[in-house]
């Protein structure tokens, strides 16, 4: 139970952060949402959080924090783009340094018992030698966002060594479901089935025997729930250990959806991971956390959520 205490999520209108509102509001947390909507949905977000709508970088912020004065911060807020990252990474560093830091010393000032950070796992360790990866593994970013994820949790650690503001930071796998973007990059579960559902043939980058640990969104919640009160001033993994291959993300997901096409190919995107899992035994110990929805569970949910709203905005009505 809350006990009366109060949460901010950053990001909290996105698909991770969205979730995360609902049940902080289930747990009767009161709960404080800030986003700058680039890609978060006002539909995402309950009625009853309160919601700033401005960006982690503008000064604003800092005046909200320190009148809202939350118990807890959810710092989800983040440029998610690795190809926006190559393109651009002074706006990357702008948005996932320097924005942390200002959420950092704001927090500092205004008292917050704690921040959860979501971090990366498959964009810190770059092409790790051995999988599952370890949490203590060498960090060896391949894209400018791996490098500003990487850099905001150092500046986690300073304040939690100077100031002693207390922090966990949760480095995710590739976490997908229901309200994560099918317009986006990271999220091939909901390109794929968004298209297959709408008829239309999804596209792979570079051959799809490309291995990332895909995790589902509910499982990532669970994980920052169980932060709260452990793992402080740590680091750890949160993801499943096992590597899938897009090719087999994409035959699931027929089998799900009834798709007979196959899919189209295009050129390999630079600044890409090709192999990763993340070995989760830290967050074992430290939260007594563990994943719980597997990979067909997952997907499943997620095509639910996706006929939902195909069949919503096309005004028929949905069977479950």
């Amino acid at each position: 139970m809350a006990d009366g205490k109060k949460a901010l999520v950053t990001g909290g209108a996105g698909f991770i952060g969205s979730h995360m509102v609902d049940r902080l509001l289930e747990l009767d947390y009161k709960v404080v949402v800030m986003d700058n909507l680039s890609s978060g949905k006002i539909k995402n977000l309950d009625s009853t959080a309160v919601f700033h709508h401005t960006d982690i970088t503008q000064p604003a912020m800092v005046e909200i924090i320190q009148r809202e004065q939350p118990d807890l911060v959810f710092h989800m807020a983040a440029q998610t783009s690795v190809t926006q990252s190559t393109k651009d990474p002074i706006a990357d560093a702008n948005t996932n340094v320097l924005g942390t830091l200002r959420v950092l010393e704001a927090s500092r000032r205004a008292g917050v018992e704690k921040i959860i950070y979501s971090c990366t796992g498959g964009a810190l360790y770059g092409d790790p030698e051995t999988i599952p990866c370890l949490d203590d593994a060498p960090l060896a970013p391949v894209s400018p966002y791996g490098m500003s994820k990487w850099m905001a949790e150092k500046y986690l650690e300073f304040y939690y060594r100077q100031y002693r503001l207390n922090f966990t930071s949760l480095r995710y796998g590739n976490v997908y479901g229901p309200r994560q973007d099918p317009h986006g990059e990271a999220g091939v579960v909901a390109i794929f089935s968004q298209a297959m559902l709408q008829g239309k043939q999804p596209q792979i980058f570079g051959d799809g025997a490309q291995e990332r640990d895909f995790i589902s969104v509910f499982d990532v919640i669970g994980a920052n729930l169980a932060a709260i009160d452990r793992g402080d001033g740590k680091v750890m993994n949160i993801a499943t250990g096992e590597a899938t291959s897009v090719n087999r993300i994409f035959e699931l997901l027929q089998g799900i959806t009834g798709y007979k096409w196959d899919p189209l190919h295009a050129p390999q995107r630079s600044g890409e991971v090709y192999r990763i899992s993340l070995d989760w035994s830290r967050a074992a110990k430290e939260i007594g956390w563990a994943p719980k929805v597997s990979l067909e569970e997952g997907l499943r949910l997620t095509v639910d959520y996706f006929k939902g709203s195909i069949n919503s905005a096309s005004g028929v009505p949905s069977a479950g």
